[in-house]
């Protein structure tokens, strides 16, 4: 019995302890929203703000509230596809990241952006600074990333999606692609 005790009272330590380890993984990495992204990603460094506001994936948030949404979660038994996790983990930038996702208190994170730019590079509280965006090894260590592969696209882009016909990787890429400012 105080074997059975013994052991119970550790998982519970040791289950709290891991619950704290990860929490502090998350905490460290927050979603601060496009808007950040705007301030230097303007037309003097590619004008990749440009590129992404006219993309689908600017728009991906605002798709879910079309009747054909609708249609399609009221067929698979969902209900309001914006509020749906099988929806959101591909239309949103939070969802796309998981429940321990954080969303910087200072950032200006909506849903509503859709698949903003920390979708693909990552939450960006650690990498949004000038400084460090203006040098490629301190972003990349701080936790930018950079991934112009056909497996990152495909982690929404695939079967699973009620929508989903084809993908043409090069195809799609030349669609988002944007140019990388040069160091100033």
């Amino acid at each position: 019995m105080k074997r059975q005790l013994l052991i119970s009272f550790s998982l519970v330590v040791l289950g709290g302890l891991m619950f704290g380890m990860a929490q502090d993984a998350v905490a460290g990495h927050e979603i601060v929203g496009t808007p950040k992204c705007k301030t230097c990603h303007k037309a003097k460094t590619g004008d990749q703000w440009k590129i992404w506001t006219e993309s689908a994936h600017a728009k991906a948030f605002e798709t879910l509230a079309s009747e054909e949404a609708k249609k399609i979660a009221a067929d698979k038994g969902l209900g309001d596809p914006q509020t749906e996790d099988a929806c959101l983990k591909c239309h949103t930038t939070k969802a796309f990241w998981g429940a321990e996702a954080v969303v910087s208190a200072k950032g200006k994170y909506a849903d509503a952006e859709g698949v903003g730019c920390e979708a693909c590079h990552g939450p960006g509280s650690d990498f949004k600074s000038r400084k460090i965006m203006t040098n490629p090894e301190a972003h990349e260590a701080a936790g930018l990333i950079i991934d112009k592969t056909a497996e990152a696209c495909t982690k929404c882009h695939n079967e699973e999606s009620p929508t989903f016909k084809d993908f043409d990787f090069e195809k799609r890429w030349a669609e988002i692609a944007h140019p990388v400012p040069t160091e100033e």
